[in-house]
């Protein structure tokens, strides 16, 4: 089918959703109040290390080398509804289940319309659209969620069962297959019958179909909350007699993290889950010692990273596309084959239900791998790269220094003691280098600007930095050195190079080799300058 019919099919539809959902208005009348909401809680990263929010200062700007904006042109034409080679026709678990482990999903809202706005303002034009762009990035398979105070509870109501059949759909016809996430903003702990009722009702259509690929039974689920644990552990049983075939999981929070996975295990011992659901918002530099820890805690059960990212409000773009290269091959590493980034596109002003804790928070907008205007970040080429086998290289760090204002994840360190100034006046390759002038020092250290690789780090590998430096003038400390944190981001100590020779000096390269210490999780790599009343140039950095 042509894009112009399958448009037309969509619209056609529509038309029969405004219908039913004039059908469930009239149903909604006297409806069976739903259980009260429960606060929703915010992605929470783990606490950045001190003074690395600043960015690098510029002094003009200039084009990026190396990155090149994904396209965001019309959706292509519709593929038809035969399910992913991943997952056979007549779906088991088994077959779901070995799908679930390396699948490529996004996590899902549209710009205009996050969490139970994208149901009660359902577009499935956009929602084309957007499929289109997940696919365009190597996705087959979207996460969305299923919210029982939207759809009507303990009974769906008949035009939001539509809607869903209507995404599934769409995503089908995208090459997507789907995760259902259900009981999101929902504390109705007490009506166990209630909602494995509603559950079944909505999941039971799915039961063997191909296109949907399993069920999360709550986003975030607190093992510590006993109501939580006593609710889940009668409904679990239900959902499975409901749907034998659909893998089935929980996640766990940032916050709660892999010693929540361990709760899990011992609260579901009686009815176990299929996988395990891991959501990762911590420091990326130290991503495989977090990930190895959930897969321990979750012990025999598979894991999956159903969502990790970095908000843009408060980093920069070049900082998120780092931080998801990072924790893309640290899973790799891991053995982890499916990670999710949090989320497709940014949200505008407005677009999160102004009911919920998480319209709040501003970097709550920002996590998308696209703009609210559909532009592509640069995090959008490294989800990219990744889904489609590549090896992800170094040029997401910016070692030359020629990233645009806000695109470089170099971050500084000692940032009032001196600053490095992104600089045109002298560069070893390219235009651009980074620059330090009138530097002081504290007992703390030098001031510095910093990254991290890509590779994560394990005791005992080998690794190399280089940089070159120039000094006009240079008095004091200048030159580069590897510093080795453990997984509690404890110093371990550091290696470093040869100084810039004092006075006015050419390029000169200066070299770091190191063994990672024991105990070592992350590394990074700084470019020091401190004491110095005259200016000091660092350029065409690697590191491995």
């Amino acid at each position: 089918m042509s894009l112009a019919g399958r448009r037309a099919a969509i619209l056609a539809s529509s038309l029969l959703l405004s219908v039913l959902a004039q059908t469930g208005a009239a149903d909604a009348a006297t409806p069976t109040p739903a259980p009260a909401k429960s606060p929703v809680p915010a992605k929470t990263p783990a606490p950045a290390p001190a003074k690395t929010t600043m960015p690098v200062k510029t002094t003009a700007p200039a084009p990026v080398k190396t990155t090149t904006p994904v396209k965001t042109t019309a959706p292509a034409p519709v593929k038809t509804t035969t399910p992913p080679k991943s997952v056979a026709k007549d779906a088991t678990l088994a077959t779901r289940l070995a799908a679930v482990q390396v699948a490529k999903t996004i996590n899902y809202y549209p710009s205009n319309a996050g969490w139970s706005a994208m149901w009660t303002s359902f577009d499935p034009v956009r929602i084309e659209a957007d499929l289109a762009r997940a696919k365009s990035l190597g996705a087959d398979n979207v996460r969305v969620i299923v919210f029982p105070t939207a759809f009507g509870y303990p009974t769906p109501k008949a035009d939001y069962a539509a809607k869903l059949s209507k995404f599934v759909s769409i995503a089908d016809g995208q090459g997507l297959t789907v995760k259902l996430t259900l009981f999101d903003w929902w504390a109705g702990y007490t009506d166990a019958t209630g909602s494995a009722k509603w559950a079944k009702a909505v999941l039971t259509p799915y039961a063997t179909d191909p296109r949907v690929l399993s069920v999360e039974v709550q986003n975030e689920f607190d093992p510590t909350d006993a109501k939580a644990s006593a609710w889940v552990k009668k409904i679990i049983p239900s959902i499975r007699a409901a749907v034998p075939a659909m893998p089935l999981t929980l996640s766990v929070s940032g916050t709660t993290g892999s010693n929540g996975l361990t709760q899990i295990r011992t609260v579901l011992a009686a009815s176990p889950l299929d996988y395990l659901d891991f959501h990762f918002y911590g420091n990326s530099e130290r991503a495989l010692a977090e990930i190895t820890k959930a897969q321990a805690a979750a012990g025999p059960f598979p894991i999956v990273i159903g969502e990790t990212g970095l908000s843009t409000a408060t980093g920069t773009e070049g900082e998120q596309a780092v931080y998801l290269a990072r924790v893309f091959q640290a899973a790799r590493t891991a053995g982890v084959g499916s990670v999710a980034p949090w989320t497709l596109t940014d949200f505008s002003t407005g677009a999160i239900p102004a009911n919920s804790a998480v319209s709040k928070i501003p970097a709550q907008y920002k996590f998308g791998l696209f703009r609210a205007d559909g532009s592509a970040k640069a995090a959008a080429a490294v989800v990219r790269t990744y889904w489609s086998g590549e090896a992800i290289t170094n040029s997401v760090l910016d070692l030359g220094f020629e990233a645009t204002a806000g695109n470089s994840p170099w971050r500084p360190y000692l940032a009032e003691e001196g600053v490095a100034v992104r600089a045109s006046d002298a560069a070893h390759s390219g235009a651009w280098s980074a620059k330090f002038s009138r530097t002081t020092r504290t007992d703390g250290g030098l001031p510095s600007v910093r990254i991290a690789p890509i590779t994560p780090v394990q005791p005992g590998q080998k690794w190399r930095a280089e940089a070159w430096a120039k000094g006009q003038n240079a008095t004091g400390t200048n030159e580069i050195a590897l510093s080795w944190f453990d997984a509690n981001d404890r110093w371990l100590g550091q290696t470093s190079s040869k100084r810039v020779a004092a006075g006015t000096t050419g390029w000169t390269k200066l070299t770091v080799n190191a063994t990672a210490p024991a105990g070592a999780a992350s590394v990074q790599l700084h470019l020091k300058s401190g004491d110095n009343k005259g200016s000091v140039w660092f350029d065409d950095v690697t590191l491995s």
